[in-house]
């Protein structure tokens, strides 16, 4: 019974995943589903993130949290529409509640959705929103060892963001193996090593992003031709 009942929470969830997906689609827009352990730096490259696409690219965020607002209000004071999401315990963010939040975005005005998912290495990586690329991150402290502990986040995500690089060094984390592994699990990842603090790695980071944005954009162009 349990299992019948998980496979039809997923089944359920995949149908609205397929209905947002056509729906950030069919208006241009590229939909990032944002993921990382609480305290890895999700709120900081976001806002980095927002700062280095000011004027490039339409940007919306929708914030995750199992309470508060307080993420939400530093991402607003960067003068982008931002909807927050209060899961009220849940460990991570599902199709339905980002179609909910969609009814708050004007699609047709923006070329790049930011969601910043609830901090959780597991549950997460499970639930699909409807997102056109899946991005991680890691943070230094964390160790790095983690892909061998959570394996389904690191070879589900199409890029892994490693922040807090200014602490290289200060610990036994080996950027080099982390590499390795991950590049075992998931060949076709794209890795970029940045420090949110110090700004080091972000401009190629928000360089590659806008790109896969605009990417996005042109093959709708195209497909509408």
């Amino acid at each position: 019974m349990d299992i019948e009942v998980l496979e039809g929470v997923f089944d359920a969830n995949e149908k609205i995943a397929r209905e947002n997906e056509e729906l950030f689609r069919s208006r241009g827009v590229l939909a990032v589903n944002l993921m990382a352990s609480p305290g890895a730096g999700k709120t900081s490259l976001v806002i980095r993130t927002l700062e280095l696409l000011r004027g490039k690219l339409r940007i919306g965020v929708i914030e995750g949290d199992i309470a508060s607002s307080v993420d939400a209000e530093k991402v607003k004071s960067q003068g982008v529409p931002v909807v927050q999401i209060n899961t009220g315990g849940v460990c991570h963010l599902d199709a339905a509640m980002i179609r909910q939040a969609l009814d708050h975005l004007d699609l047709a005005a923006l070329d790049l959705v930011i969601i910043e998912n609830v901090g959780n290495l597991v549950c997460p990586a499970e639930f699909k929103l409807g997102e056109g690329l899946r991005a991680m991150i890691l943070s230094v402290p964390e160790g790095h060892d983690k892909p061998l502990k959570y394996p389904l986040m690191f070879s589900d995500s199409q890029v892994l963001v490693v922040n807090k690089t200014d602490l290289l060094g200060m610990g036994d984390f080996d950027m080099d193996e982390l590499r390795s592994t991950v590049l075992r699990m998931n060949p076709r990842v794209a890795i970029f090593e940045v420090s949110c603090r110090t700004g080091e790695g972000l401009q190629d980071w928000a360089d590659w992003l806008e790109e896969r944005a605009r990417e996005n954009l042109k093959g709708v162009d195209e497909g509408s031709t």
